[in-house]
């Protein structure tokens, strides 16, 4: 694998990934009083927006540095713009959190995470990152069958964010979303993908639908018109189990980073129906 989380880190997609995963996550821990997390591509975790990655790319200076520009940040991200900060305690924006350390800062006693990468150096770095974590694994691995084979009964939370450099990535974000289901009808499963072109985000959307899963909630946001496949016009979550009090959050989320860091962009919020459950 070529990807690194660390060039994109921070950019107008881990605004509105972040600030859909710290109100899921919210959400969930106020209704059970045990939660297990799995993270199918977690990367390293945190990463250094002063860093050659980071730098290179200018997504994080675009994303994040704007977001934390704003006098009054959007109550939709007040979580995430809170994590940020204690991420950066010296004040200066030199770091961003990524799921990995998002999720692991708000782990209660009986709460479990298994953050799951196939990189090794990626690894390494997360392995670090959450030594001495109380309830917290790095696992080395196919994060799509380490998801499927860990769901188990109870309150589960599965994050699918793959680099989608494969072409079987769509694909197997939408099996192992409907394995996870299988197993734990009550699972919330999140996948997160890029919008490039229409044909390929209607034939994700019917394979979901066809899968099986469930009902999910999907967000767009389109920076601008999807009409380059080579080009990341913008991105999506299709939240299966989503609850109903997720959806402002996420619509509110979606339609200022459409507006405010595209270009004629848009960000909405609709449900997608489940097909037949668990066949």
């Amino acid at each position: 694998m070529n990807y690194r989380h660390a060039f994109h880190a921070g950019n107008f997609a881990d605004l509105v990934k972040h600030a859909a995963l710290l109100r899921l996550l919210a959400l969930m821990r106020q209704a059970a009083p045990a939660l297990t997390v799995i993270d199918t591509h977690a990367g390293s975790g945190l990463y250094e927006l002063a860093g050659e990655a980071a730098r290179k790319s200018g997504e994080a200076e675009a994303g994040i540095g704007r977001l934390m520009r704003e006098a009054e940040p959007p109550p939709a991200f007040a979580p995430l713009v809170d994590a940020v900060r204690r991420a950066n305690p010296k004040g200066a924006l030199k770091y961003y959190p990524g799921s990995p350390w998002l999720i692991a800062e708000g782990l209660r006693p009986a709460d479990r995470y298994l953050a799951c990468e196939l990189n090794a150096d990626e690894h390494r770095r997360l392995s670090e990152l959450l030594r001495g974590r109380r309830g917290a694994e790095a696992r080395l691995g196919d994060g799509f069958k380490l998801a499927a084979a860990g769901a188990r009964p109870g309150a589960l939370l599965v994050l699918i964010d793959p680099p989608f450099e494969k072409a079987d990535d769509y694909a197997r974000a939408v099996e192992t979303a409907a394995a996870v289901r299988r197993r734990n009808p009550q699972a919330v499963v999140a996948i997160w993908l890029p919008l490039k072109d229409l044909e390929t985000f209607d034939a994700f959307l019917r394979d979901l639908e066809d899968a099986g899963a469930g009902p999910a909630l999907i967000a767009e946001t389109r920076l601008q018109p999807l009409d380059n496949p080579l080009k990341m016009n913008g991105c999506a979550l299709a939240i299966v189990g989503a609850p109903a009090e997720l959806d402002a959050t996420l619509e509110a989320a979606c339609r200022w980073v459409a507006e405010t860091l595209g270009d004629g962009g848009e960000g909405r919020v609709w449900r997608l129906p489940g097909g037949d459950e668990f066949r």
